[in-house]
């Protein structure tokens, strides 16, 4: 999830992955994760997407990620349970969990880590995040909070120019004032302590694993590199999403992010402190405060992050009792409220 002013620079040795407009020796990575718990085993068959249907480029930038066309689908039943993500590598590694003996809490957080991999350009450990789970036994919904929080010394006129005017939109985007303190990893910690049931370490394997091996370029990946303009100036995203002949990773090319996968790996050994202390955290404030237009994130801000669990807000739609995650999320809000006018008619 990207924060109020856009998205979020992280140091690419250690988060390893980047979504578009990178800054020197900074990637942009974020991540939005919901889901709802069932407890149940069936079979799921996550085939690789067909090429999407009348790819649209145009107003790229005129929302958060810009769209690519669509793809046509089937309808898919499911006795038990069902696994849905963006991308197919995603819907593997949550089905993986399940079969393994996990809940839909462990699955969502592995299908959350692959889609740092494979789409990189929405999602990431080092942006925030809301999830909703509920458990069909006790009838319990939670909501956890892993927003990113402002820095500490962040200021009311943290974008406006030396001029006294507003800072352009790209320009504030892509500057370090822009970055918030990271959520994600304490968010999924603080929500697999309380409902997870396989090991930490379980679930980072899957997404290590692709890191290593490889996975091949999605049409939409590569189509969004490609009408990306500012990319290639990052010298680090040059070199990740770029050949050396200039051109775009190609569809169907193979990616492998070794950097990414050791990061994980510390992760998954030494928990969330790995990231938010010590020589990560380290980086992080580094590449934020050595920006032409830097941040103040500091080391204090990371190590102060504290996810938390909140109670969901639900309203009532003709017959149905609908729940969402309620503030600082806008979801619910403005679903109730959708739902609240459309029960007129």
């Amino acid at each position: 999830m990207r924060n109020a002013s856009g998205q979020l620079n992280l140091n690419a040795q250690h988060t390893g992955m980047a979504s578009f407009d990178c800054t020197p020796r900074s990637l942009l990575i974020g991540l939005c994760a919901v889901l709802c718990q069932l407890d149940a085993a069936a079979q799921l068959s996550a085939a690789p997407p067909p090429a999407p249907v009348a790819p649209v480029m145009r107003g790229l930038y005129a929302q958060p990620e810009g769209p690519t066309g669509y793809t046509e689908r089937k309808v898919v039943m499911a006795r038990h349970f069902m696994v849905a993500t963006a991308n197919p590598h995603g819907t593997r590694a949550g089905y993986e969990m399940l079969r393994a003996g996990g809940n839909a809490t462990d699955a969502a957080i592995a299908a959350a880590l692959v889609l740092n991999l494979t789409e990189p350009q929405s999602s990431g450990i080092g942006g925030g995040a809301f999830m909703l789970t509920f458990n069909a036994r006790t009838r319990q919904a939670d909501a956890w909070d892993g927003r990113e929080t402002a820095p500490a010394a962040a200021r009311p006129d943290r974008f406006m120019g030396q001029d006294g005017k507003p800072l352009g939109l790209w320009e504030a985007i892509n500057s370090g004032r822009s970055v918030g303190v990271p959520g994600v990893l304490r968010m999924m910690k603080l929500a697999h302590e309380q409902n997870g049931k396989l090991p930490w370490a379980r679930l980072f394997e899957p997404a290590i694993q692709l890191a290593e091996t490889g996975f091949a370029v999605s049409p939409r990946l590569n189509a969004l590199i490609t009408a990306d303009t500012r990319l290639r100036n990052d010298a680090v995203a040059r070199g990740y999403f770029f050949n050396s002949d200039g051109t775009p990773v190609a569809v169907g090319q193979p990616l492998k992010n070794p950097a990414f996968a050791a990061t994980l790996r510390r992760i998954a050994s030494e928990g969330p402190d790995a990231f938010y202390k010590g020589d990560i955290a380290r980086d992080i404030v580094a590449a934020v405060t050595a920006h032409r237009l830097p941040g103040d994130i500091t080391e204090a801000d990371l190590a102060g992050y504290e996810a938390k669990r909140r109670d969901v807000l639900c309203g009532k739609y003709r017959a149905f009792k609908v729940c969402g995650m309620g503030p600082p999320s806008s979801g619910a809000i403005a679903v109730l409220a959708m739902l609240g006018t459309l029960e007129r008619f």
